[in-house]
């Protein structure tokens, strides 16, 4: 089963930033998107975000 939603820890393992980096930037998508605190961010939005390719990222985050 593919994940659809994206955390601060798979944020780190992609971008090499720190955890409070990534959680800055799942914030900021927050914000673009007009989402609520407790919603989640999904892979696409973050892909769309940071301009990388969604086919990329799944193999990152096993």
């Amino acid at each position: 089963m593919n994940r659809i939603v994206i955390y601060p820890k798979d944020i780190q393992q992609i971008t090499g930033k720190s955890e409070r980096q990534c959680r800055n930037i799942i914030a900021n998508i927050k914000k673009k998107h007009n989402k609520e605190k407790h919603q989640a961010v999904t892979i696409n939005e973050f892909c769309d975000y940071m301009g990388i390719n969604p086919e990329t990222i799944p193999s990152k985050l096993k």
